[in-house]
This record gives structure tokens, sequence and C-alpha cells, in this order.
């Protein structure tokens, strides 16, 4: 299952670097991230197959996992102005709330709603 892991962690040089250093040590594969920084601390969001492995390299690492959310992921993304906008028209007219959205490997668009099975049946 596709899952967002959301870490947040000091906002420092090599963070990310550290972070995914980890991830790769334990063999886990970053599928897709989205890393920003609020109110000064670095918030980082990170599309993986395999949670548990995930969470337990980067715990062991020091960080902390401060939440685990399954994620609609669309293969099917078409590069072209207004595909996002059409897809987050539908997700609104199913009364669907995003919170989390960004760009994985592949072209792949990640979504991380409120109400995941109205998200799918929206799509």
């Amino acid at each position: 299952m596709a899952t967002d892991l959301r870490i947040e962690a000091d906002n420092r040089v090599g963070q990310l670097a550290t972070l995914s250093e980890q991830l790769g040590r334990a063999g886990v594969n970053i599928e897709g991230f989205c890393a920003t920084v609020a109110d000064g601390r670095g918030v980082l969001h990170v599309l993986v197959e395999d949670a548990s492995a995930a969470r337990q390299a980067l715990e062991g690492a020091g960080y902390t996992v401060a939440a685990e959310r399954e994620a609609v992921v669309l293969d099917d993304v078409e590069d072209r102005p207004g595909f996002l906008g059409d897809t987050a028209r539908r997700l609104a007219d199913g009364n669907v709330n995003l919170e989390v959205a960004y760009l994985a490997t592949g072209t792949r668009l990640v979504l991380v709603a409120d109400d995941v099975a109205a998200a799918r049946q929206a799509l």
C-alpha cells in the first residue's frame, strides 16, 4: 500500500541528505517526496510502499514520524494545462478535502485526503 509519512525535523543543512540516506540504508525506496519549511521547522512528506521499514529506519535515526496516512496515487497523470484543476474539481465536487498533494516518480500524483474511500470514488 502506498503510504505518505510526514516527518518533522529541524530546518538545518543536510537534513534531507541524512534522512534519505537512512531510508536507503534500510532498503526503503522513496517513491515521491515534498519538503517544505513551516514556522522554522522542516516538514517532509515521503511516499513509500514499506511504511513499517521506513518508520523503523527513521525512528532508529532519531526522527519522529508525525503522521502515517494511506495515499491515493494516480498513475495516469497527463502533463497538460488544466489536468490538476480537473482532478481537484472532481475531488471538490465529491466533498473530499485534500491535506497533501505532490508529484512522485514517473509523473504520478500523490493525494492524501480526509476520506480516502471518497477520494477514490470521486476519481
